[in-house]
């Protein structure tokens, strides 16, 4: 049997070239030997999660925050899932939970951001984008969501200042 570590790197590799289905087979079989390691429960939710198996994705993140309740990775991507499946209130306490433990990850505070902005919130969503931004300057995903967020509060100077940043790095 190959050891926990490998399994699991084989695992992210396969999931990030696009075959999550088979890296779920990797994770579980390293869970044989570590049934107890959050990060496993992690990375298969991810992989569920690419393969649109959101409910099978939610318990695994859900497994992995029992075990480790500090891991902000599983807490944000479960908003994630609450956000997809309008279920806005869960969505907003697990971003802020994930923001709580690691208020430097940028994809959160997007993600965070576009909740915020669905609920009409455009302040508060302007915000997460420029921390998102500021975190990254390089996050595409945020750059944009910041340049319309301007667009939409008709701050046009900061929209062309950041479509501008934009071009530059693409």
């Amino acid at each position: 049997m190959k050891s926990v570590q490998k399994l699991n790197e084989a695992g992210i590799t396969l999931t990030e070239a696009g075959r999550p289905v088979e890296a779920v087979m990797l994770f579980k079989e390293a869970l044989q030997a570590e049934p107890y390691n959050p990060l496993l429960y992690l990375n298969i939710g991810i992989a569920q999660q690419k393969t649109g198996s959101y409910d099978e994705a939610l318990e695994s993140f859900q497994t992995a925050v029992s075990i480790d309740n500090s891991l902000a990775a599983a807490w944000s991507a479960m908003g994630l899932i609450y956000h997809e499946q309008f279920l806005f209130e869960l969505a907003e306490q697990c971003y802020k939970t994930a923001l709580e433990l690691d208020s430097d990850e940028p994809k959160t505070w997007n993600n965070y951001g576009a909740l915020h902005f669905l609920l009409g919130n455009y302040a508060a969503a302007r915000i997460c984008f420029e921390k998102s931004a500021s975190i990254s300057p390089y996050y595409k995903d945020a750059l944009i969501n910041l340049r319309d967020i301007c667009r939409e509060q008709k701050d046009y100077r900061a929209a062309a200042e950041t479509e501008l940043h934009l071009r530059n790095i693409r």
